[in-house]
């Protein structure tokens, strides 16, 4: 039987694999029209970069990532001013995804942006089916007015700081 001619290179060729697209859904809305709004916002945001071409993807990405501080300080805002610790897991969270975020901006390397926003696009939704939930209901419960900073139910307001994610689970 003749030996087959197998073309090296050829088996080192792979498909590019689909880029993961986030798209606003009423599966991410959570029922805090301030929340809603800002999340709105950064899907948006990380879809122009997904979509942005190779010379546009730096200034994209420092968009979305201006955007996301705002965004996280706001939130981080909400949990301090209703009794949940600075140090909780979700604040945790926002840390260390907004300081990954400002690295992937000073490297510049458009590749490294894209597997970043690649990565967000993952992360988010679970982000905020489970953390950022469970904050909006803790916000619900006390009457928290997220334009005034006013707690309009504070008998609703934790004895203690919450030092978790405000959810059976951090993950």
């Amino acid at each position: 039987m003749p030996a087959l001619a197998v073309d090296p290179q050829s088996l080192c060729t792979t498909l590019p694999s689909p880029r993961p697209r986030l798209a606003w859904s009423d599966g991410l809305a959570l029922g805090l029209q301030a929340m809603d709004h800002t999340h709105q916002e950064f899907v948006d945001l990380l879809a122009q970069v997904a979509s942005a071409d190779d010379e546009a993807v730096p200034a994209a990405w420092n968009a979305l990532v201006e955007h996301t501080q705002g965004h996280f300080d706001q939130e981080d805002r909400w949990m301090r001013d209703t009794g949940f610790a600075s140090g909780n897991c979700h604040a945790t969270q926002h840390r260390v995804v907004l300081t990954v975020m400002r690295e992937g901006a000073a490297s510049g390397q458009v590749a490294m942006i894209r597997q970043m926003a690649d990565e967000l696009a993952v992360w988010f939704p679970t982000h905020a089916q489970t953390m950022d939930a469970a904050l909006a209901l803790h916000l619900r419960g006390v009457g928290y007015d997220p334009a005034s900073g006013e707690v309009r139910l504070p008998q609703g307001l934790p004895a203690a700081e919450i030092t978790g994610c405000g959810s059976a689970s951090c993950g």
